[in-house]
C-alpha cells in the first residue's frame, strides 16, 4: 500500500515553508518591521524628533539593498539548517539503527530489530529490514539444529574421524577416534603425528602415505582390520585433511562366512550336476554289460569321461584362483604381447599402444585380458565393438576393454568383482574376481563403468615402476 505522507511530499512541504519564510524575512528586513525598529532605536539614542523625510531616508541610509540581502541570507541559512535537520532527523536515526543492525549481523547476532512508527518509505524499509532479520534468525536456528544433529551423528558413529589443520593439529575428532588414539581423552589441539607415534606401525605408515588403504594391525592382543580413507580439502580458506578409520574385522568376518557358504553352494551344485549323471551312467553301463549289450558301452563311457573332464576343469579353476602365484613384473614389448593375445581372442585395438614397454607379469595380465574380452563377446556386443585401449597416464598404465552390450545395473556393478558372483546360469563368478586379484597383486585396481550409448568398460590401472 502506498503511504499517504511520502518523503517527496514532506520535502516539498519543507521547501514551500522555506520559500515562504524567505519572502517574509525579506519583507521584514526591507519593509517592516526592521526598518522602523532601527529608526526608533536611532531616535531614542540621539533624542531627536523624527520627521517624515528622515523616516523615509533612514532605511536606505543604514541598510541599503545589499545590507538587506545579507541579513536575509544569514537568516535563511539558519532557517535552512534547522529545516534540514528536521527533515533528515528520521533518516539519520534510521541510518544509525541500520549501522547497529549490520554490526550485529556481522557478529552473528540476528536478534536486532527496529521499532516501526512511520508510514512512509522509511517505515516500509524498516519493515523489510525486520522481515530480513526474522528470516535470518529462522535460517540460523535451522542451521544450528542441523549442526547439532550432524555433530550427534558424527560423534556417535563407529567410524573414527579425525580432522587436522595445515600444521597437523587435530581440529575435530569424534568419540571413536578419542578411544582409538588417546584412551577416550580429548584430541582437539593435539599434534596428530605425535599421537600416531604410539599407534601400530602399519597404521602410522598408512596415514603417512596419504592414500586410502585396507590394513590389519595388532591391537589389544588381537588382529584388527581397518579401512583408512583420507581426503584433503579447504575449510574456511585453509587446508585441512580428513582421516576416516573404519573397523572392518566383524564385517569381513561376516563376508568371509557368507563367501564360504556361497562357495560350498556353488561347488555342491556343480558336483551334483556332474556326479549324478556319472552315477546314473555307471549304473546303466553295468546293466548293459550284464545284458551283453556291449555296443552301447562306448557312448556311456564317453559321456562319463566328458562329465569327469568338466568337473576336473571346474575344480582346476577354483584351485588356480586359490593358488595364484606372486606376479613377476618385467618389461613387456607391446607388439609381441598383442600378437600373442590375438591368438587367443578377437578384439579391435582402439588406439596405438604406448611406445615405452609396459611393466607387469605378461602371463597373468594376458589371462585377465582373455577373460575380459571373452566376457565382452558373450555380452552380445557386435564383434567390431569389442575394443582394447592401452594408455600411459603419468606413472600409471591403463588397459581398457570395452563393448557395446547391455552393460550392468547398479546392483551388479557393486558386486561384479566379488568372488563367485555371476549373473550367468553356468558362470562360476571367477572371471572378474580373478582379474581383480591379479590387478591388486600388481598394486593396481579394477574399475567397472557403463558407457554412454550402452556397453561396459573394464579398466585395469597398473602402477609402472622399473622392472625387477
Amino acid at each position: 500500500m502506498r503511504p499517504l505522507m511520502t518523503l517527496k511530499l514532506r520535502l516539498t512541504l519543507l521547501l514551500g515553508v522555506a520559500a515562504l519564510a524567505g519572502a517574509l524575512i525579506y519583507a521584514g528586513v526591507t519593509q517592516w518591521p526592521l526598518p522602523q525598529l532601527l529608526l526608533w532605536l536611532q531616535t531614542a539614542l540621539t533624542a531627536k524628533p523624527a520627521t517624515a523625510a528622515v523616516i523615509k531616508a533612514q532605511p536606505e541610509l543604514h541598510l541599503g539593498i545589499y545590507g538587506g540581502l545579507g541579513i536575509c541570507a544569514v537568516l535563511l541559512l539558519l532557517l535552512a539548517f534547522w529545516l534540514a535537520g528536521l527533515g533528515m532527523a528520521p533518516v539519520s536515526r534510521l541510518l544509525r539503527a541500520l549501522e547497529g543492525a549490520v554490526a550485529s549481523y556481522r557478529d552473528g547476532d540476528f536478534s536486532f530489530s527496529i521499532a516501526i512508527n512511520r508510514s512512509d518509505e522509511l517505515g516500509e524499509l524498516i519493515r523489510m529490514h525486520n522481515a530480513l532479520g526474522q528470516t535470518l534468525r529462522e535460517q540460523r536456528q535451522h542451521l544450528v539444529q542441523r549442526e547439532l544433529l550432524l555433530d550427534t551423528v558424527v560423534q556417535n558413529t563407529p567410524v573414527a574421524l579425525v580432522l587436522t589443520d595445515s600444521i597437523g593439529r587435530v581440529a575435530y575428532a569424534n568419540i571413536a577416534s578419542r578411544h582409538l588414539f588417546n584412551e577416550g581423552r580429548n584430541l582437539i589441539g593435539l599434534d596428530f603425528a605425535a599421537l600416531l607415534a604410539d599407534a601400530p606401525e602399519a597404521l602410522r605408515k598408512a596415514v603417512e602415505s596419504g592414500e586410502d588403504a585396507l590394513l590389519s594391525v595388532e591391537m589389544d592382543g588381537s588382529e584388527e582390520t581397518f579401512h583408512l580413507s583420507q581426503r584433503a580439502f579447504r575449510l574456511q580458506g585453509r587446508p585441512h585433511r580428513l582421516q576416516l578409520f573404519r573397523r572392518m574385522t566383524r564385517e569381513l568376518s561376516r563376508q568371509e562366512v557368507a563367501t564360504w557358504k556361497r562357495v560350498i553352494r556353488v561347488i555342491s551344485h556343480e558336483l551334483n550336476n556332474s556326479l549324478a549323471p556319472i552315477s546314473s551312467l555307471a549304473h546303466s553301463g553295468a546293466e548293459l554289460a550284464r545284458r551283453g549289450q556291449l555296443d552301447r558301452l562306448p557312448n556311456v563311457f564317453a559321456t562319463i569321461s566328458e562329465r569327469a573332464m568338466h568337473l576336473h576343469g571346474f575344480i582346476a579353476g577354483y584351485a588356480s584362483f586359490a593358488k595364484l602365484p606372486t606376479p613377476q613384473p618385467v618389461a613387456v614389448e607391446w607388439t609381441r604381447f598383442l600378437e600373442g593375445l590375438a591368438l587367443h581372442c578377437r578384439y579391435r585395438l582402439a588406439a596405438p599402444p604406448p611406445e615405452r614397454p609396459g611393466v607387469f607379469d605378461a602371463v597373468q595380465i594376458e589371462q585377465v585380458l582373455i577373460n575380459l574380452i571373452k566376457n565382452a563377446h558373450e555380452s552380445g556386443s557386435v564383434e567390431d565393438e569389442v575394443t582394447l585401449t592401452i594408455l600411459e597416464v603419468g606413472s600409471e598404465l591403463r588397459i581398457e576393454v570395452a563393448d557395446r552390450g547391455p552393460g550392468m545395473s547398479e546392483t551388479v556393478l557393486a558386486q561384479a568383482l566379488l568372488p563367485f558372483y555371476s549373473t550367468k546360469r553356468s558362470g562360476t563368478g571367477l572371471g572378474l574376481a580373478l582379474a581383480r586379484e591379479i590387478t591388486e597383486a600388481h598394486g593396481g585396481r579394477v574399475l567397472l563403468a557403463n558407457r554412454e550409448g550402452g556397453g561396459l568398460r573394464v579398466s585395469l590401472r597398473l602402477p609402472q615402476s622399473a622392472p625387477r
